[in-house]
Order: structure tokens, then C-alpha cells, then sequence
């Protein structure tokens, strides 16, 4: 009988290397190795090799950057959603992607398992998990780190290297690495070791080299920076006049944020199971994005589309951040999303100035501002009758002074 066929998230890192083997020896299955190509650049390099010397018996790399930022970064984006105020949710929306592919190979390959080696306490387990729910109910899923068996034989990372060097699998963790990271088009996230301590300031100067998008805001030009973002129906379509795919509006606003030491968020957030964590990151074109994004939305939105839209920014934040992309309830949201992005059209000029993003103009052939009747002065089209505001006022005082009215009775 031909073996199992199990479809592994494969990174080439300790963690997954390890887990290939492992699962290989423990299910005595077939295990076929995907990486997803998001934008991490380097890290790809000689993955194909390690994953075939490690025991895969075929590895998938697939580009699926145009994907992510055409059908996931941009309705993201025109949904405005940001985590608590401040996530861009860069790694968040990265894995429904990932999860999809993965599904989509198992299915072409025969397989009955998919595997990852996101750990029991994280959200990334979560959000693999519930898309292949959503995307293929039939697929069993193989997560090492919640299997009793496999921490008992892995404990920490000391157990993980040592493994490796018995095996031959060639890895570059020790055990003394400080934090961790992960990287896409989108951002790169930091997290883990020196990280765990809430007071560790990673934006001292002795940290400079961790991070790798961007430079720290005081090191950046000391000349501001104007940049033209044309948009299109809610996604920006050129910047400076040059025409780009929205892959190529990422990796061009990233260079440029990342030079002016933009996007730098330091945050302790709640994740999906329970408990709080510190998370940085470094989302530089991602936060040129979401600003011209919203200054567009502000010349060309009605205000109550805008304000229904809003209302719903925290829902559907959480939603991607806990992993429901295929939800019918985050797909219900973006269809209102859509249809409030259909006039989200013009040109956004921005001022990029040691880690800061300024707007400085805004102008669209759809603008829903009138300067005739904004105007303090004489309103030459007649439109606004200020004369009218006396009973506007009249009407929506009403409820108040009846309230206020029964509060003082109530006193007497």
C-alpha cells in the first residue's frame, strides 16, 4: 500500500526542519514540503535542497506575493482594519494564504494531513487550522507542538539542535537566539526572548541591529520626503505618476518608509487563546499605505457609508487577527466594504519625515467636498442656508431637554 501523504508548512528553520523528520519516522508517512514565497526575501535561499536532505519526498516553493497583496493586503486595507489601535496585522493576514495553498496541495497530491509548527500558545495554529476547516473539512491536521509524544521528546530547543546534529540536518539556531521573527511583504514581526520583558526598550540605540526594514527615525534624511499615491476604487494604483501592481506599490513604499524610519510599532497584545503578549514590528510601506488610504477615504466617502464602515473596523480586524478570513461573516463584511470603496478614487500627496507620515493634499475628480459651500464666506451656490440650523438644533435638543427635564423633577 502506498504511504500517507502528509503536506508540511515548511520554513527550512529548526522548528519545521525538525518536525519533517519527526514526522516522517513517527507516521511513516510521505511528507511533502511547501514553503510559501510572501516577500521573505533571503530566507528562501537553498530551501529546496535542505528539505529534500532532511526527508521530503517533493517540496513546493511557490511566489504567491501578487496574490497576497492583490486579494489580501488590498481588502484588508480598504476594510481600514488595524488590531487594537495599532497592529497592521502583518503576519495575521499572511497565513489564510498560506493555509489556502496548502489545502490545494493536499488535494492535488493526494494527501490526507496537513502539518504546521506553530506552537500551542500562539495564534498562528489558530489560523491555520480555521481556514483549512473553512477551505477542506475533510483534511486531518497535524499539529506536532500540542502532541504530548513530541514535547516529551523536545522539551526545549536544546533537545531540537541536538536532534538535527544526529540527523544531519543542517540549522543555524542556537540556543541563546534572542527573539524570533517573521517576515513578508507586508512587515516583519519580532518577538520572543529579550522581547517577553515589557520594559526592554527595543528602540534603544544598542538595538539598532535588529531591525531590518527600516531605520530608526532619528538616523533617517534630514530632508522631508513628498510622495503622489493615485488610487483606484480604494487600492493605489501609481505612486509619483509611475504606474505599479499593488505587489510593486508594497516593495516601492516600503523602500521608502523604511528609509524615512516609518512604521515602527511596540505593542503588548491580547491574542486569540487567552493570554497577552509583546510583539514588534516594522510595517513601514504598510503605514504610507493605510494613511493615504484613509485621506482618500475623507474627500470621496459619504459620511455615513464612512461611519457604518468604521463601526465595523474592530470586528473585522479581529476577525483576520484570530484567523476567521474564510468566515462568512468577514466575507458579509467585505462585500459592504466593496461597495464603500467604489468612488475611493484621486490622488493623496504625503510628507515623509523622520518616522512621521503628513498629509499634504488631497484631490480627486469624485470629491464629495465643496469649497463653495465649506466656505465662511458668501455661499455662491445657495445650497446651505444657515438660517436652517436653527431648527436642526431645535429638533435634536428635543430628546435632551425632556431627559434633563425629568432628571430635575426626579430631584425636587
Amino acid at each position: 500500500m502506498a504511504k500517507e501523504k502528509i503536506v508540511l508548512a515548511y520554513s527550512g528553520g529548526l522548528d519545521t526542519s525538525v518536525i519533517l523528520k519527526w514526522l516522517k519516522e513517527t507516521y511513516d508517512a510521505e511528507i511533502i514540503a511547501f514553503t510559501a514565497d510572501i516577500g521573505q526575501k533571503d530566507e528562501l535561499d537553498g530551501l529546496e535542497e535542505k528539505a529534500l536532505k532532511t526527508g521530503a519526498s517533493k517540496i513546493y516553493i511557490d511566489d504567491l506575493r501578487d496574490e497576497f497583496a492583490k486579494d489580501f493586503i488590498n481588502p484588508m486595507f480598504q476594510a481600514g482594519a488595524l488590531y487594537e489601535g495599532q497592529y497592521l496585522l502583518g503576519t495575521s493576514i499572511a497565513r489564510p494564504l498560506i493555509a489556502k495553498r496548502m489545502v490545494e496541495i493536499a488535494r492535488a497530491e493526494g494527501a490526507t494531513a496537513i502539518a504546521h509548527g506553530a506552537t500551542g500558545k500562539g495564534n498562528d495554529q489558530v489560523r491555520f487550522e480555521l481556514t483549512a476547516a473553512a477551505l477542506a473539512p475533510e483534511l486531518s491536521v497535524i499539529a506536532p507542538w500540542r502532541l504530548e509524544q513530541f514535547r516529551e521528546e523536545f522539551p526545549g530547543r536544546a533537545e531540537m539542535i541536538a536532534y538535527a546534529e544526529k540527523h544531519g540536518i543542517p540549522v543555524t539556531a542556537s540556543a541563546a537566539k534572542p527573539y524570533s521573527t517573521d517576515r513578508n511583504l507586508l512587515h516583519i514581526s519580532f518577538e520572543s526572548g529579550m522581547l517577553e520583558d515589557p520594559w526592554f526598550d527595543a528602540a534603544h540605540d544598542d538595538n539598532k541591529g535588529m531591525y531590518v526594514l527600516s531605520v530608526a527615525p532619528e538616523d533617517a534624511p534630514n530632508e522631508a520626503e513628498y510622495i503622489e499615491l493615485e488610487f483606484d476604487k480604494g487600492d493605489c494604483v501609481a505612486i509619483n505618476g509611475a504606474k505599479l501592481t499593488p505587489l510593486q506599490v508594497m516593495e516601492t513604499l516600503n523602500e521608502i518608509g523604511g528609509k524615512h524610519g516609518i512604521g515602527r510599532v511596540d505593542m503588548v497584545e491580547n491574542r486569540f487563546v487567552g493570554m497577552k503578549s509583546r510583539g514588534v514590528y516594522e510595517t513601514p510601506g504598510g503605514t504610507i499605505l493605510f494613511t493615504a488610504h484613509r485621506k482618500m477615504e475623507s474627500l470621496t466617502m459619504d459620511r455615513d457609508v464612512m461611519h457604518l464602515r468604521d463601526s465595523l473596523i474592530t470586528k473585522y480586524a479581529t476577525l483576520v487577527y484570530n484567523g476567521f478570513w474564510f468566515a462568512p461573516e468577514r466575507l458579509a463584511i467585505q462585500a459592504l466594504v466593496a461597495e464603500s470603496q467604489k468612488n475611493v478614487s484621486g490622488t493623496v500627496r504625503l510628507k515623509l519625515y523622520k518616522g512621521n507620515v503628513i498629509g499634504a493634499g488631497v484631490k480627486s475628480p469624485v470629491s464629495l467636498y465643496n469649497p463653495d459651500i465649506a466656505t465662511m464666506e458668501a455661499d455662491p451656490t445657495k445650497a446651505y442656508d444657515q438660517g436652517d440650523a436653527t431648527g436642526f438644533i431645535r429638533l435634536n435638543a428635543l430628546r435632551l431637554k425632556v431627559s434633563s427635564g425629568v432628571e430635575q423633577n426626579a430631584k425636587k
